[in-house]
């Protein structure tokens, strides 16, 4: 066994065997010839992937490991780290989507010859999609710094190690300007322990595609690592490239893993717009600059995957050290870093990038927005995600102030609350234009989306958002100013904003959506709730008759009733469709329909169907939901466990009915420092006839009701009661 091979851990190896831990932890115990451990620590050891596949094999265990899986083993317990691997396999995965023949004869033969002729053949692919790298030969970026672990993507690290991408970039000063940065070309000792990756992720791509198999370990990666990333969903990324338009440059200044140039390059290209560099090209330009070198490589991968556009990305703090100091490009996209105390205040007292004036030290996002707009060319688009407070802000009045007075603000929308991290905070969408003339009679655009907002953390309504942001945009766009909307938009001449404040957030400046039918409204919510306050009591439980000593069932576990065939076991994904809703573990506690969504990949996701029960596996709470036909087909979301009883053994409502016991949950959790979860196999249920099932089943589904309707009595009244306040507030109901 080579002493760099790929390790993987327990949990890994439950994975391959679709298994649970306890089971490789009785594998251990029982059998000596179990593998060694040869990493980790003594409470989490690592063990040789080759052995365990070997030891499963030879025991029978192993029947069929689905082939995305065990690639992924490859990268989480690659020697080097799963960045690395990520990054060996997406310049594998694009020289098989750019030269498919070139691959079948590099990956012929042996893993040593592999190693040797790959860096000769990703230099033929990288040339042209990259451009010359000033490093060329070199792994840097595949070579993580000592003692450094996977970087947040908007972390202070770049500047450690800023030539990893190819182009030196010193502290405190530019780049050389729009110099192209390639991920470096790994040497072939370097790629050697990677080749069983290198092969299963070329066999994945035979089933999948090149780019989805790079979707799906990249999407593994950042679900496997929540912390160490600040995503931008998928919804805004699209919301923010429709609102820039087509653009044939696009900047993305701090691009973590790329998502809103990738949505920018979904978006298409437009002849009308020239490039800064030169001659009208055929084809879209993509810079990307980020403070993590790792980022910006696997953002250049993802990006040369997703486009046949040219791609220039950088490693680098943008504001410190810009990699494209002379770009002037159609389009920015910017989710900057928020509440950045040390962003370069002291350093960039005097850049001329700050056009529209100085920014205080707590105010990085304005830093970050005159960065992008000494980025456009005249009449080019910025757009750039914001936190609400950035536009009421006493420090930075003086400056929002220049912005409008100057018709470089154009628009300020707020979105949803849940929209993008920190989900409990409605940020807000700037939309910015670098003037190319001063305009007559300026006004600008104030949105605000939050009645799109959606429940639990499901996320908003972004078609609602799309729809009702873009239709305001570009009517305001097309006449330069926009006719009240109430509740969801107005266009104000920039001279009501400019008083002491230069308050900019809409919902100060937005009346109220009109209120003409609201005592209707409100006269109907009082009927609902009298409905079902009614319901409620017909289906309150008759009183419970003494028990003079509670029965001794023979019992059994989930587990056991799995092996049987009793029940199917299911877990819920980390990838769907963007077409399938997803049932949350928030829907499931708070009885509602399914409200989430789970990124986009080929995996195919766990569908409900009528019947199934539904257990939160998170949170410590007794809760068990059976499927009906209003919530049949939605995907199973994360955190979730779905038992799927078989209908001539087990009675689905009996099943959901005793799992909700709180002793049994209480026997079946384990306890970590900040969290509670529920080992499913481990519930309790008991050994009874499938008529004796369904008389508990029934009284179970009675409970369930009774349980639904005093949530909707819950709910209607809360409305009421906020309707009756509102009403009373704003006039429109009377105190009689």
């Amino acid at each position: 066994m080579q002493d760099n091979a790929t390790e993987v851990t327990a949990a890994g190896i439950a994975r391959l065997a679709g298994v649970g831990r306890a089971a490789v932890s009785n594998w251990r115990r029982r059998h000596a010839d179990f593998p060694k451990p040869v990493g980790g620590t003594e409470t989490s050891p690592s063990f040789a992937l080759a052995d365990v596949e070997a030891w499963l094999r030879w025991h029978g265990k192993l029947a069929e490991v689905p082939l995305r899986e065990r690639v992924w083993q490859h990268v989480a317990g690659h020697p080097a780290g799963p960045v690395t691997a990520l990054t060996h396999a997406g310049c594998v995965l694009l020289l098989i989507h750019e030269r498919p023949t070139v691959w079948l004869e590099v990956s012929a033969g042996s893993d040593e010859r592999l190693a040797a002729m790959l860096p000769g053949a990703l230099e033929q692919v990288f040339t042209p999609r990259f451009g010359a790298s000033a490093d060329t030969g070199t792994a840097a970026v595949n070579r993580p710094r000592p003692g450094a672990s996977d970087s947040a993507v908007h972390g202070p690290s770049a500047l450690d190690d800023p030539s990893t991408l190819g182009v030196p970039i010193t502290p405190g000063a530019p780049s050389t300007p729009g110099a192209p940065s390639t991920p470096g070309v790994p040497t072939g000792p370097e790629l050697l322990p990677s080749a069983p990756l290198l092969r299963g992720a070329a066999e994945l791509a035979a089933e999948l595609g090149a780019r989805q198999t790079f979707e799906f370990l990249l999407g593994r990666h950042l679900d496997a690592n929540p912390r160490q990333y600040t995503l931008t969903p998928a919804g805004l990324a699209d919301l923010m490239a429709a609102l820039a338009g087509p653009a044939r440059t696009v900047l993305d200044p701090a691009c973590g893993p790329g998502a809103l140039l990738c949505a920018a390059a979904a978006s298409g290209t437009t002849p009308a717009h020239s490039s800064a560099h030169g001659p009208e090209q055929a084809g879209q330009e993509l810079y990307a600059q980020d403070s993590a070198p790792d980022l910006a490589a696997l953002t250049a991968l993802r990006l040369a995957l997703h486009s046949r556009a040219t791609v220039h990305t950088a490693a680098g703090d943008t504001l410190r050290a810009d990699a494209h100091p002379h770009l002037r490009a159609d389009a920015v996209l910017c989710h900057p870093p928020f509440n950045e105390r040390n962003w370069g205040h002291d350093e960039l007292a005097y850049d001329p990038r700050w056009e529209y004036g100085f920014p205080a030290r707590t105010e990085s996002e304005l830093a970050w927005v005159q960065h992008a707009l000494a980025r456009l060319r005249d009449g080019g688009t910025a757009v750039v995600l914001m936190p609400p407070a950035a536009a009421s802000r006493r420090s930075g009045r003086r400056i929002r102030a220049d912005l409008l007075r100057r018709g470089a603000l154009r628009a300020v929308v707020a979105l949803p609350a849940g929209a993008a991290p920190p989900y409990n905070i409605p940020l807000h969408l700037w939309v910015l234009r670098r003037p190319d003339r001063a305009p007559a009679q300026p006004e600008v655009l104030l949105a605000d989306a939050g009645q799109f907002a959606g429940e639990g953390r499901g996320g908003p309504d972004w078609q609602g958002v799309r729809d009702a942001v873009l239709d305001a945009w570009r009517t305001y766009d097309r006449a330069g100013r926009l006719a009240e909307r109430p509740g969801l938009a107005r266009s104000l001449p920039v001279i009501d904003l400019l008083d002491d404040d230069v308050d900019l957030a809409p919902a100060r400046h937005l009346p109220p959506p009109a209120a003409a039918d609201g005592a209707e409204q409100l006269a109907d919510v009082r009927e609902r709730l009298g409905e079902t306050l009614r319901l409620t009591a017909e289906l309150t439980p008759p009183p419970a008759g003494a028990v003079p000593s509670a029965p001794r069932w023979p019992l059994t576990t989930v587990g056991e009733l799995a092996r049987g065939g009793a029940l199917v076991l299911r877990t819920g994904g980390n990838g769907g469709h963007a077409r399938v809703p997803v049932l949350t573990d928030h829907d499931v506690l708070a009885g509602t329909g399914p409200s989430g969504t789970l990124p986009e990949s080929d995996e195919d996701p766990v569908l409900t169907e009528p019947g199934d029960v539904v257990l939160p596996v998170l949170g410590g709470g007794a809760v068990a939901r059976v499927i009906d036909e209003t919530t049949s087909g939605a995907a199973l979301g994360r955190n979730l466990v779905l038992l799927r009883p078989d209908p001539a053994a087990l009675d689905a409502w009996f099943l959901a009915g005793f799992l909700r016991g709180s002793a049994n949950n209480r026997q079946a959790s384990s306890y970590a420092s900040t969290a509670t979860r529920l080992d499913a196999r481990r519930l309790h249920l008991p050994r009874l006839p499938l008529a004796e099932q369904r008389r508990y089943g029934a009284r179970f589904r009675a409970l369930d009701e009774f349980e639904r309707a005093l949530k909707l009595a819950g709910r209607l009244g809360e409305q009421l009661v906020r309707g009756m306040y509102d009403g009373l507030t704003d006039g429109t109901v009377t105190p009689g």
